[in-house]
């Protein structure tokens, strides 16, 4: 991977499209080849897999055509659809965009792949209102919201939940490198570049300290000061046992590490290893009093392989967790039944970071470095 950390300062700008190939033009596009694939279609991601040739194929147009359908006024595509399996035949101004929920940037890889295969414009102009979307949102500290314009929810917090801002990094980082991206024009691909720098930096930033010493990362961060944040009502402002893992491999995944990332990804390390839970694992069991038969509970066993938490007290380290009505509890077993087995509250997220790949990324730091 390339890094890029020239730490420019300036605030992405979302292009203005015109002329022949605007909106109208890429609605007439959709209905002209607009064919449903069959009533079960994989995500966009997906098909990624596809050799270059299929994408010039009828199979990857009728795809595109669906996932064109799908994009919204504002450039982006929504969360929980399926932008491949069929059109869209609502009203589109009722399409919300995102970048939660994966949604978004693999609708971009998409177009980028069948337009460097077809060359039909109407692609390259969706993909570049898709790109624009995308860096519009980003605020001039370098995180994302949930989606742009962000509101005056929770949903404004710069947002790593699900991995939102990290999957935003890893696609602008493709768009200035890689050749897939070779048709975007020079002004988004440095922009691109810009904008994955500031994202790096808002990381740094955002990385909580608790007694002065650098620990992991909450699933939201505030846009202004980046203190941890909450979202949902369950989501409460805590320190992140899978988000961090995600942040931490992009940290990771940088060519020329600065010092500052370095002790960021050190620091991380060593948080996942103290957040480390041992002796315990997460059960299914039969509770024929319960609305489907099954209840989560956490049972001691000692051989029973590492385990995480999702969320974690600052300052005490002890897993935490809540329902709906957003009161902190110290146990699985004090919430109700709906969330406690309606979300992953424990899991080995951490583990292959810390057994293969901080392990081999210590060795390439130390051999740039000698340290």
């Amino acid at each position: 991977m390339i890094r890029f950390l020239g730490l420019q300062t300036h605030q992405s700008s979302c292009h203005c499209l015109s002329g022949p190939f605007g909106c109208r033009s890429i609605i007439a596009f959709v209905v002209a080849v607009c064919l449903a694939v069959g009533p079960v279609a994989a995500g966009p991601g997906e098909y990624l897999k596809k050799p270059d040739t299929w994408f010039a194929g009828d199979e990857a147009k009728k795809i595109a055509a669906n996932i064109l359908s799908f994009q919204t006024e504002l450039g982006g595509w929504p969360k929980n659809e399926s932008t491949t399996a069929g059109p869209y035949t609502g009203d589109r101004k009722d399409l919300k965009p995102t970048y939660d929920n994966g949604a978004t940037t693999d609708e971009l890889r998409f177009l980028a792949r069948i337009y460097s295969a077809t060359k039909d414009a109407p692609y390259k102009t969706a993909f570049d209102r898709g790109l624009d979307y995308v860096l519009a949102g980003q605020y001039p500290n370098g995180g994302w919201p949930q989606y742009h314009p962000p509101g005056k929810g929770y949903h404004r917090h710069i947002t790593f939940n699900d991995n939102a801002m990290v999957r935003l990094l890893t696609f602008l980082r493709e768009v200035a490198t890689t050749k897939t991206y070779a048709f975007v024009d020079d002004a988004r691909r440095k922009t691109a570049a810009t904008a994955f720098d500031r994202g790096i930096v808002c990381i740094l930033k955002c990385q909580i300290k608790v007694d002065g010493k650098l620990t992991a990362w909450c699933a939201q961060h505030d846009e202004i000061d980046f203190r941890p944040r909450p979202a949902r009502t369950f989501e409460l402002a805590t320190l992140s046992g899978s988000e961090s893992v995600g942040i931490t491999r992009i940290l990771m995944s940088l060519d020329d590490p600065s010092p500052e990332v370095v002790r960021a990804v050190e620091a991380a390390a060593a948080w996942f290893e103290a957040a480390k839970l041992t002796g315990i694992r997460v059960a299914s069991e039969k509770d024929e009093k319960g609305p489907k038969g099954v209840n989560k509970v956490v049972v001691k066993d000692p051989t029973a392989p590492p385990l995480w938490a999702r969320f974690y007290e600052i300052g005490t380290n002890k897993p935490v967790f809540a329902d709906r009505d957003g009161v902190q509890k110290m146990a699985l077993a004090d919430i109700g039944y709906e969330r406690r087995n309606g979300y992953a509250w424990y899991g080995a997220w951490p583990e292959k970071l810390l057994t293969v790949g901080y392990p081999a990324w210590k060795k390439r730091v130390a051999a740039k470095t000698g340290r």
